[in-house]
């Protein structure tokens, strides 16, 4: 399959790109500086910027999927650019007839933190990652209003760790862990699978260990 894929430069799209490359994807990574991105075999180098509506809009013909794994630089401001990218993402896609989106979100959003520990509820979405959720929160309703074929992906902390195969995911399902995290490598497992299955199709599931 075809995919575009958003944010391929950072921790959690490095990965992302790697592992559709690993599954026979053709991947079209789109990036601000392609000098800094190492392109390997089955990959796509597409320079731009979110920020760029035409550019996002150039990226998109041909595509069969998007992937979209955009991340604050920072979680103790909001990032305006991020949110006005996901809004150019989605019209793009809309104009191209391109219909599958998965999105990476946070499960400190308001609509499904109550799937963490007390601690998470009361402490760390509300107030430690407040602004880093209300950007997810905001980018998810710009997605959801769409009229794609959308599957959000809310996971806890990321870490660095190995893939294990062995996390949860479902709407109904919640923490058992104070402290939830998972790897960056079972979340791309996951968000991979997507494009073949529909399960979640316009759901927004939690995954978690």
């Amino acid at each position: 399959m075809k995919v575009l894929v958003f944010g391929a430069s950072g921790s959690t799209g490095r990965r992302l790109v790697d592992a559709a490359v690993g599954r026979r994807h053709s991947v079209t990574a789109f990036v601000r500086n392609p000098a800094a991105f190492q392109n390997g075999q089955g990959i796509e180098v597409f320079r731009g910027d979110v920020a760029d509506r035409h550019a996002v809009a150039r990226a998109m013909p041909g595509q069969a999927a998007v992937l979209c794994v955009l991340g604050a630089a920072t979680p103790l401001r909001r990032d305006p650019t991020l949110v006005a990218g996901v809004r150019h993402i989605t019209e793009a896609m809309v104009d191209a007839g391109v219909r599958r989106l998965v999105y990476l979100s946070f499960l400190g959003v308001p609509a499904g933190r109550h799937q963490l520990s007390a601690l998470g509820r009361i402490v760390v979405a509300p107030v430690l990652l407040r602004k880093v959720a209300a950007d997810h929160a905001e980018k998810e309703e710009i997605i959801q209003r769409s009229g794609l074929d959308w599957t959000i992906v809310r996971p806890p902390r990321l870490t660095n760790g190995p893939r294990t195969g062995t996390y949860r995911h479902g709407e109904a399902i919640h923490a058992s862990q104070i402290v939830l995290r998972i790897s960056r490598a079972d979340i791309v497992d996951f968000m991979l699978r997507q494009l073949d299955d529909l399960t979640y199709l316009h759901r927004a599931p939690a995954v978690m260990p």
